[in-house]
């Protein structure tokens, strides 16, 4: 059992920036792919960036490349999410989830309750 917990999310302009974290509980942490998702008002939850186990291998959508950043660190059990040069569309829920498979499309295991991220005009 994972159990995750999202931080670092707010209010902030556009063209700022934001650091989102995901701890999380467990001795297998280190095992998992981890991933972002966010979900935007009416929208539905959509695929934002993952990781490998060993963080080696990265993945993301395109609208978010050269954006954002993900990162992990093994020994804090921590996956990050950095958001540089954010815009008012990037304005949604943003989950962090764990999964067992080396695929970007999963499935994923767990999931976090997620961290509000608003970005004004």
């Amino acid at each position: 059992q994972v159990q995750l917990v999202e931080s670092g999310g707010g209010l902030v302009q556009a063209g700022g920036s934001l650091r989102l974290s995901c701890a999380a509980s467990g001795r297998t942490f280190s095992t998992y792919t981890m991933a972002w998702f966010r979900q935007a008002p009416g929208k539905e939850r959509e695929f934002v960036a993952a990781i490998n186990w060993s963080g080696g291998r990265t993945g993301g959508i395109d609208f978010v490349k050269g954006r954002f950043t993900i990162s992990r660190d093994n020994a804090k059990n921590t996956v990050y999410l950095q958001m540089n040069s954010l815009k008012p569309e990037d304005t949604a829920v943003y989950y962090c989830a764990a999964g067992s498979s080396s695929l970007w499309s999963g499935p994923y295991d767990y999931w976090g309750q997620g961290t509000q991220v608003t970005v004004s005009s």
